[in-house]
């Protein structure tokens, strides 16, 4: 079975289903090892597509699993029965037994839901996408289908934590908010809380039930993919995690 790990709000609600997975339970080999659902990753395929069947059939034999082309983008799609994958780093549907993805690897995978509406969202908001707005554009598109900000629970999955992001002055300059930021050792460079200012995000939009997991991708031992530590290892490629959000 896939392994995975939830959000303690989300998980109160008996009509949602989630699950923010690991990489372990797959099938696949070597710096993709085990539970690989990066579709424009360089493994085999039948190994992802077999990984992505895993993972959803740990949390539902009976629905249909939706992805995305994640381009680092504010882009919202609202999935309406359309077979094409379309670019995006957001989607969200009312419809029931239709499993909403996305895949990250460092990045923060945030997932949305409204019990009350019948809405659920899931955003894939690396920093890029958290600047440009992607995460306030899930909640909107979420309120005009019919969703409310008091109804509506985000949680925010496993992601780089500040202890293993650290970025240039550039960066810090783009932010400009100084709360994000430790120094680093090396200096001139400094540590970047992306958990942090995503959920400052989302409680920027009205939203009260927020939910940080606080896991942190790096460390090999957690047991997920990173792109910052396959940079580190030099490594020629890397694997992806999947986060998966679903309605009966």
């Amino acid at each position: 079975m896939a392994e995975y790990v939830k959000s303690e709000l989300l998980a109160k609600s008996n009509k949602i289903k989630h699950g923010f997975f690991t990489r372990n339970g797959g099938t696949s080999n070597g710096i993709y090892h085990s539970l690989n659902c990066g579709t424009y990753s360089n493994d085999h395929h039948e190994n992802i597509l077999k990984n992505r069947s895993l993972a959803l059939y740990t949390l539902s034999e009976k629905s249909k699993l939706i992805e995305i082309h994640q381009t680092h983008s504010n882009v919202v799609h609202i999935f309406d029965n359309q077979e094409n994958i379309p670019d995006a780093d957001a989607i969200v549907t009312d419809q029931k037994n239709i499993a909403l993805s996305i895949v990250t690897a460092d990045c923060a995978p945030v997932l949305f839901a409204d019990e009350e509406a019948g809405l659920i969202g899931a955003a894939h908001a690396g920093w890029k996408g958290a600047f440009t707005g992607i995460l306030e554009n899930t909640i909107s598109k979420m309120c005009e289908l019919g969703a409310t900000k008091e109804n509506i629970t985000a949680a925010i999955g496993p992601c780089i934590s500040q202890a293993s992001y650290e970025v240039g002055p550039e960066f810090f300059e783009k932010i400009q908010d100084d709360k994000y930021f430790l120094k680093s050792t090396n200096e001139g460079n400094f540590q970047f809380n992306l958990e942090s200012y995503v959920y400052d995000k989302l409680l920027s939009t009205g939203l009260n039930n927020i939910d940080a997991l606080n896991t942190d991708t790096y460390p090999i031992n957690n047991g997920f993919f990173s792109y910052r530590r396959k940079t580190h290892l030099n490594e020629e490629d890397y694997g992806r995690q999947i986060s998966i959000i679903l309605q009966n």
